[in-house]
């Protein structure tokens, strides 16, 4: 990808606020027409919001939308919105034991709503506080249950395919474990066993490290320096013996390819869970046979610098869009694809923004996290795509906010419009949940500020 060298924060901002005043409504009239017995909306489908029941993963972020467009336009009828389903419909995700997915549905809202009252952006409210606090706890546990052991001393939360399967999409919803741990919770096994939340996180998250992302060290065939960062969607084991058996995908091309949205899980948890770590005590990392804190740090610098990187040089069209995966089958038929702008109306293979967008926090968390620009203008410039068309969506009978946006391609769960070849033009709920995130975010560093999942507000 090509970055801007000279983009700023600040310079977004009028990008952001127009893509803000569209959230809202489209926020405000979603709620509207949805009815919570038809599940979460997951996707659209001619522009409208349709369930897709795999996994009720995007409840969160249906609500967590709400939260975001209220924490920047201060629209108290957004906070009004989120609070009531919140308290309505959340509950269930707090104890779903199925899912690997808590710190995407319950971060997303309870863990807001923490963070918005830290913050002083809603009243404080020591009930409400605990209330939203015993959430954070009960999810974190409750993720931290769906443990598989490992023969070499790891282990992993297991995704909802079964205890065999590593899914690196959950590094980014161990955010639920580590907020459950600070706040001084731990999960309760047979007789009476203290279960230690952050060595769960950091455990699965070194298992991660090891089994899904590739260093060009050999590892395998196609383990080779000039593919660094390459990142596998599922790691595959045998539970009864601990033992790895192989690469795997369920939503990208193949084992030996990357689908990209795996991939910006990867850049974006990494560097959240290295800023987690970069705040806990010293003393709380390095027995039980972890690492200690500098070398966890580093473990995690590694993965996320090869992610991002990967993304960067091999992952991206010139803007710095992505197709859905790497080694899709017929990107050859688009030419030199690297070299020019990502083209969602192609009749080959379709772009994914969702991952972009979800990518474009990872390079600039980890920017800041090492100070490092090219990380940081990276970001801001595949933000930038972004906050245009034809990803942003202009149109008020539109019900999503970031377009081109895929779920499933070897399923066929996206919608293909007439005329079209590929699904193009629709959004994701998690699309337009992330598109948000990184204009708070880029807002937040526009003004001099910084948060995270885990903590106010920071200034400088």
């Amino acid at each position: 990808m090509e970055s801007n060298q000279t983009l700023t924060a600040r310079d977004l901002l009028p990008a952001v606020n127009r893509a803000l005043a569209l959230a809202a409504d489209k926020t405000l009239r979603l709620d509207r027409r949805w009815k919570a017995s038809d599940g979460a909306p997951v996707i659209t489908i001619a522009g409208r919001y349709a369930a897709r029941s795999w996994t009720q993963w995007t409840q969160g972020f249906q609500y967590g939308n709400a939260l975001l467009c209220f924490d920047l336009t201060g629209d108290s009828s957004l906070l009004a919105v989120a609070r009531k389903h919140v308290v309505s419909s959340m509950a269930e995700h707090l104890t779903h034991t199925g899912v690997h997915d808590h710190g995407f549905n319950n971060i997303s809202t309870y863990g807001h709503l923490r963070r918005l009252m830290l913050e002083g952006r809603i009243a404080a409210n020591e009930g409400e506080m605990q209330f939203y606090e015993l959430a954070l706890k009960v999810s974190g546990a409750v993720q931290a249950a769906r443990w598989t052991g490992l023969a070499d001393g790891l282990g992993y939360i297991y995704s909802f395919n079964g205890s065999h399967s590593l899914f690196i999409d959950t590094i980014r919803t161990l955010r639920i474990c580590c907020v459950a741990h600070m706040l001084g919770h731990s999960l309760q096994g047979e007789q009476d066993e203290r279960i230690n939340l952050l060595s769960r996180a950091v455990t699965h998250a070194i298992t991660s490290a090891r089994y899904n992302i590739y260093y060009g060290e050999g590892r395998d065939q196609y383990d080779v320096p000039a593919l660094r960062g390459r990142t596998v969607h599922e790691a595959v084991f045998n539970p009864a013996s601990g033992i790895f058996r192989c690469p795997s995908t369920q939503q990208g091309y193949s084992a030996f390819t990357t689908w990209t949205r795996g991939l910006a899980w990867g850049m974006l948890g990494y560097a959240e869970l290295t800023e987690f770590v970069q705040s806990v005590a010293e003393g709380e990392l390095g027995a039980d046979g972890l690492p200690s804190k500098a070398e966890t740090l580093a473990l995690f610098e590694k993965a996320a610098r090869a992610e991002c990187d990967f993304y960067m040089q091999q992952a991206t069209a010139l803007d710095g869009i992505c197709y859905w995966d790497t080694g899709a089958p017929r990107l050859y038929q688009l030419g030199d694809w690297q070299r020019k702008p990502a083209d969602p109306y192609n009749d080959y293979e379709p772009v994914d923004a969702s991952a972009s967008a979800i990518a474009a926090q990872g390079l600039l968390r980890l920017g800041h996290l090492l100070g490092d620009k090219s990380y940081t203008q990276a970001g801001l410039t595949v933000a930038a795509r972004l906050l245009q068309e034809p990803y942003l969506s202009v149109q008020p009978d539109h019900e999503g906010l970031l377009l081109q946006s895929i779920y499933h391609h070897p399923n066929g769960w996206d919608y293909t419009p007439p005329g079209a070849k590929v699904p193009c033009d629709e959004a994701s709920m998690w699309g337009d949940y992330h598109l948000l995130e990184l204009c708070l975010l880029i807002t937040r560093m526009a003004n001099g500020g910084y948060y995270t999942f885990f903590e106010a507000e920071t200034k400088g």
